[in-house]
């Protein structure tokens, strides 16, 4: 990332950090409107490379950007993302703007409400770039899947950026936007923010609304944010985290002080139990991703933490138990869609019956149309049981490891990817070896607590690896300080995507973010 600390109004300031765009908009060292026209001219610059934001709002953007510019100079407060441009993942309901998860089947549709996470963003005084590109219903772990065409990784445009929120990690990746949202099912923050190179968090389940956020697996959903460094990452935590009455399934307690956690440079990694579970470091993994790993283990070791070797037992069957339970979700989550009451319809049916098949086989995609058929055989009649019912038991079984591991260790570390970015088009025909990509992510939804992913090194090859974290439930702020900690180490060498020297190498100067 850019070294550059004061504003000059060229695409240098893309690098400054959320929080100091934050603090010169309140301090009136720039306007919002500035550091929003700087981000839209470069978004719209480099989004035909890599096809992050499906939709740009530049009229909402500065709009918004004006009443932020108007409360600070009245001296109220202008929130806590006051001027910081941000990008949403496209399952994000916005009133008055498109939202199509991804899928064609919700193409044109302008929602007439606000959702929760969006609007809570919004209040916070951010600036709302873009809406950014996904797999379809969130299904996928390559942005492969989009209707509207992939999205492309910014250190290698001949690379997927992961999924299914590839469009807002390629999009933080790219400084298009300085935080953005997305959701994790199965890991479709964390793995997407390993192979971009940014930080990922998906919070415990039911710490954010998932109020108008279109459902895909209604138990594992959650939303968290992308940032370009661990601060980032807790200040867009900090905007949207909190009880919502519109959401069954939020949570009513306290939200701790996240950005105090990864700021306070008096935290240190010494007496840190780090969880190493046998499972996540066996074959199966790219060397070279396991070789940086352990580095940035050992590196933690060296200053101060306590490696821990330990047993989460029931991994091995935690693709087959996810698999089942967001396919079985997924299938009823997604019979809404049926021409009738938003939506594409087809137009000309023989009968309603007609309609409903016709207009969801045009409007859904293949692996939208594989999900729901395996989600469907999974509930059908003689067979809940011996799946979806199982799967259930199997899932509170992994949620008793980590329970036990905890209190061995305060953290679980572990690679957040079994690869780097692999090549568009590598995996599309075989989908077993795409849902592999989140083998490391998975049991961690099923046990619906928080992890982290943050930037640990390079390959060899210049791209991008991802050290991942995992903490007891609602234990957010511990990631923040023991991944700040880890990052003040200097472990790694961050450096631009390629897209950022304007072409699609992997090749970029080195420097590191400073606050």
């Amino acid at each position: 990332m850019s070294t550059q600390e004061s504003w000059d109004g060229t695409a240098s300031v893309l690098g400054t950090s959320a929080a100091k765009i934050a603090k010169q908009v309140r301090s009136r060292e720039v306007s919002a409107v500035e550091v929003a026209e700087t981000f839209l001219k470069h978004t719209e610059s480099v989004n035909p490379g890599i096809n992050a934001a499906l939709r740009i709002d530049r009229a909402g953007a500065l709009s918004a950007a004006e009443e932020t510019d108007k409360k600070v100079a009245a001296g109220q407060e202008p929130g806590l993302l006051a001027g910081v441009p941000v990008g949403l993942k496209d399952i994000f309901v916005t009133k008055g703007l498109e939202t199509t998860g991804g899928s064609e089947i919700l193409k044109g549709w302008v929602p007439p409400y606000e959702g929760t996470p969006s609007q809570k963003f919004k209040d916070a005084g951010a600036t709302v770039i873009a809406k950014l590109n996904m797999d379809e219903f969130a299904m996928g772990s390559s942005n492969e899947n989009s209707a509207y065409g992939p999205c492309l990784n910014p250190w290698d445009l001949g690379r997927v950026p992961g999924g299914s929120s590839g469009g807002s990690a390629a999009a933080v990746s790219a400084r298009m936007c300085a935080i953005s949202l997305g959701t994790d099912t199965g890991g479709s923050i964390r793995q997407p923010a390993a192979l971009c190179g940014v930080v990922g968090m998906k919070p415990t389940y039911g710490r954010v609304s998932r109020y108008g956020v279109i459902a895909f697996a209604s138990s594992l959903d959650q939303v968290g944010p992308f940032g370009n460094n661990v601060a980032d990452c807790a200040l867009g935590l900090q905007a949207v985290a909190g009880y919502d009455a519109k959401d069954a399934t939020s949570v009513n307690r306290p939200v701790d002080d996240y950005v105090s956690a990864a700021t306070d440079a008096s935290i240190s990694l010494k007496g840190v139990r780090l969880g190493i579970p046998k499972e996540y470091f066996q074959s199966g993994s790219d060397p070279e991703v396991d070789a940086t790993v352990k580095k940035s283990i050992d590196t933690m070791v060296n200053a101060g933490a306590q490696p821990v070797e330990l047993s989460l037992p029931h991994t091995e069957y935690g693709v087959a138990t996810y698999y089942l339970i967001c396919t079985a979700e997924a299938s009823s989550n997604l019979s809404r869609f049926d021409g009738v009451r938003f939506g594409y319809r087809h137009q000309s049916p023989k009968d309603l019956s007609d309609m409903y098949e016709k207009t969801r086989e045009a409007g859904f995609g293949d692996e939208v149309k594989r999900r729901i058929v395996l989600g469907t055989f999974a509930l059908s009649s003689g067979y809940y049981d011996a799946y979806y019912g199982r799967a259930q038991r199997v899932r509170t079984l992994v949620r008793q490891d980590f329970d036990k591991a905890f209190e061995q260790c305060d953290v679980i570390i572990s690679p957040t990817s079994p690869s780097t970015a692999f090549k568009v088009g590598e995996r599309t025909d075989d989908p077993l070896q795409m849902y592999l990509a989140d083998v490391f992510t998975i049991s961690c939804n099923l046990a619906g607590l928080p992890g982290m992913s943050q930037p640990c090194g390079l390959s060899a090859d210049g791209l991008p690896i991802g050290l991942q974290m995992i903490a007891p439930a609602f234990e957010e702020s511990r990631l923040f300080r023991y991944g700040a900690a880890f990052e003040r180490l200097g472990a790694w060498t961050t450096q631009q995507p390629g897209i950022l020297q304007g072409a699609g190498s992997r090749t970029a100067h080195s420097a590191k973010e400073t606050m």
